[in-house]
């Protein structure tokens, strides 16, 4: 693809996943288009190339399709009464005329009058039909309004007034009610569009100011007042207050913001006036990104919309083939009367509409991942909700995943001759410049004891991935890390080993400290488990998925005492990175569909290794939005279950409307050689299992979370260890 300009529309009038498919080839042939897609459950279309918008716009408009440029889009919640309840009144007026039609006919049995009411019932009903199938033909397409054209058409040239005006009445209805059903499932995104104010108070050269969001830079300083929402992310330089961040995040319970935390835009503030520096214009804010990902997920086609795809691509045309012997078969070679023949061959014709199958799996799926969105899971695309209802099993990284991922020091422990804060500061100093989770709880222990936070300088330093650094440190070697990174470099632990193991077993992650080949100490850190862990894991066992495995980096013992806290199944520890992914793949072998949980950053390889890789806290967290398949926007574990119900609840929901699908499509078909299936039976049959499998997708939306999966911590740990080879600790 070319280096063309990028053009997004909002689409209004667009009801039909069949039509929506033909609409996207057409503006696709346009002259110096090189791409067209057409987001049909988003009504969203993006179109790439050297073209103008309003070749778009005309090309769309000739299709009874409104585009909007997407930067002069607003939701019309103030139009008029005709405007949103165009299609109900239309319905309306076509069913009143219908019943008087019917009235005169049968009942007066006057024949001249009832026929004008019959027609007036066709012009009012079918309308917009006739006026879209004379499109299609000029040029030269085959699509629904086609099919129902020919149908009313045949029916009046054989008299059939009455069959005529009920398919136009039905198929009205029909209209109304997909409009108003797909706008349910669409009204999924446009709540997460309306969370976010338009417009914004500034400070500007000392002076406070409304502007629209859209003229509003990153660094502005934005006043949020109690109870406003916020427009941008940011951070706040000063005031305190309680955030309502469920739009974003699923959590229900406000969080307490200080200055120095990122607040995101969408979300409420609570009782307190707050200063914000923006950090993201508005079409960067975490809101934003969230709104494209979930419209691009819900564009992305399932491996069950291919079957279907391909399906309807020999149906219709086969039936239609049928349609045309039937009609004309049994007259030429049998001698049989025209007109039933006609008859038979009209219904066929609206049975060959593929709409309900063509919907069926679309629907599911926008509403599902809709759904999933506002309680704060993105699951992006079709393929990885289906996978995800497919899970077996489980793995979870430990730090930051099961455990809160905030380590802190707990205690110290240093040979004779040496304090431990001398320990701790040329720890430190070799930590200076890690990002790593550990390496930060180090350092925020050192300038939390020292007086003035001074660190001597480290040199030549030098990092062993997965086992911790060496460097240089006022002339002395020190290397920090795990045991192994000892054993590797030949320093033996002597009588430190029955303290590490006694640590280990309490749960802690041990750091081994030795100076100039000597161990000369180590650190303790511990990380808590996370209080919804455990219930989250029970949950995930109820479900049936087993097993639930840990993979970590950390010590054996401290990988066994976290499996006892959580409840996990097994755990394998020691893993560098490379390990981790191999364990995930030995695990996909062994139990088929396995996803990976992690943070989506450290974890990347094996969250890629999964058949599903699930990120967590991913508002604020651009790395795990981009390389998860599935991200808990708030740092909550206990929506994970939530996500795999949603997953398979949407393959049970997809799996039932194909089925019903079918087979309606199939009885109807073999209902019309015997001359059961009457035109408005056809058609009603149609319009039913179209209604009926979107009603069914739709249910997806109300699908919520468990509440309540944290548990107390019935393990806590009663430490074993004090003193050290020689001196106390600290």
């Amino acid at each position: 693809m070319g280096n063309g300009a990028v053009l997004e529309f909002r689409l209004e009038g667009l009801s039909c996943a069949d039509c929506a498919a033909k609409l996207e080839r057409q503006i696709a042939s346009l002259p110096g288009v090189q791409e067209a897609k057409l987001n049909f459950t988003a009504a969203k279309l993006t179109v790439h190339g050297d073209m103008s918008a309003d070749a778009v716009i005309n090309e769309a408009r000739r299709d009874g399709v409104k585009a909007i440029p997407a930067g002069e889009y607003k939701e019309q919640t103030g139009a008029n009464f005709w405007t949103k309840n165009r299609w109900a009144i239309t319905s309306a007026i076509a069913g009143l005329l219908l019943a008087l039609g019917w009235c005169l006919d049968y009942v007066l049995e006057t024949e001249t009058a009832a026929r004008t009411l019959y027609l007036a019932c066709i012009a009012a009903g079918g309308f917009a039909v006739g006026r879209k199938a004379l499109l299609s033909l000029s040029r030269f397409r085959l699509d629904m309004n086609v099919l129902m054209g020919v149908a009313v058409t045949g029916a009046i040239l054989i008299g059939e007034w009455s069959e005529g005006a009920t398919v136009a009445f039905l198929f009205s209805v029909s209209e109304a009610l997909e409009s108003y059903t797909m706008d349910k499932a669409r009204n999924s995104i446009r709540r997460l569009m309306r969370l976010a104010p338009e417009s914004a108070v500034v400070i500007r050269d000392n002076q406070e100011m409304r502007l629209p969001v859209g003229e509003i830079a990153a660094g502005d300083i934005l006043v949020i007042r109690p109870g406003e929402k916020i427009a941008l992310d940011g951070i706040i330089l000063s005031g305190t207050s309680s955030i309502n961040q469920s739009a974003i995040t699923g959590e229900s319970v406000p969080v307490d913001r200080q200055p120095g935390d990122e607040v995101f835009a969408g979300t409420m503030n609570g009782e307190g006036s707050l200063k914000v520096k923006v950090t993201r214009p508005v079409k960067d804010t975490t809101l934003s990104r969230i709104i494209h990902l979930v419209e691009e997920a819900q564009a992305q086609r399932a491996p069950s919309q291919t079957f279907v795809d391909r399906f309807a691509a020999v149906y219709t045309p086969v039936v239609m083939v049928l349609a045309a012997l039937l009609v004309t078969v049994p007259p030429l070679v049998l001698a049989q009367p025209w007109e039933p023949w006609i008859y038979r061959g009209l219904a066929l014709l609206v049975v060959a509409c593929p709409c309900a199958l063509v919907v069926s799996t679309p629907v599911a799926i926008v509403s599902a991942i809709g759904g999933s969105a506002r309680h704060g899971v993105l699951i992006k695309g079709g393929i990885h909700l289906e996978t995800l209802g497919q899970l077996k099993a489980l793995a979870f990284d430990k730090t930051g995943t099961l455990t809160t991922g905030t380590p802190e020091v707990t205690q110290i422990f240093s040979s004779p001759g040496i304090s431990k804060d001398r320990l701790l500061t040329l720890a430190a100093a070799v930590e200076h410049h890690s990002e790593h989770p550990l390496a930060k709880a180090i350092l925020r222990k050192a300038r939390a004891t020292s007086e003035n936070g001074y660190l001597p300088p480290a040199e030549n330093f030098k990092s062993f991935t997965g086992l911790g650094a060496r460097a240089m440190v006022e002339g002395h070697e020190i290397f920090l890390g795990s045991p192994r990174l000892l054993e590797q470099q030949g320093i033996a632990m002597g009588p430190w080993q029955e303290k590490l193991s006694c640590l280990q077993r309490e749960g802690h992650t041990v750091v081994m400290v030795a100076i100039d080949g000597t161990v000369a100490g180590c650190i303790a850190l511990a990380d808590s488990v996370r209080p919804q862990a455990a219930g989250t894991l029970a949950a995930l066992k109820k479900l049936g998925i087993s097993p639930l495995a840990m993979l970590t980096g950390d010590h054996q013992e401290t990988a066994r005492s976290i499996a006892h806290q959580t409840g996990i199944d097994s755990f394998q520890a020691n893993l560098l990175p490379q390990d981790k992914v191999l364990a995930v793949k030995e695990l996909r072998d062994k139990t088929g569909f396995i996803g990976m949980v992690g943070d989506g950053i450290n974890d990347a390889p094996a969250l890629a290794a999964a058949n599903t890789g699930i990120a967590m806290g991913g508002a604020g967290n651009d790395t795990a939005l981009e390389t998860a398949d599935v991200v808990l926007m708030g740092d909550d574990l206990s929506k994970l279950p939530f996500a795999v119900r949603m997953g398979r609840a949407a393959r049970q929901v997809i799996k039932q409307n194909i089925f019903f699908s079918i087979g309606i499509k199939m009885l109807a078909v073999l209902l019309v050689f015997p001359g059961w299936l009457t035109l408005w039976l056809a058609i009603l049959a149609d319009m039913g299992t179209t209604l009926l499998v979107t009603l069914n997708g739709i249910r997806l939306l109300g699908l919520q979370p468990e509440q309540n999966l944290s548990y107390p911590d019935k393990h806590k740990n009663t430490p074993c260890c004090s003193g050290t080879p020689g001196t106390a600790a600290g």
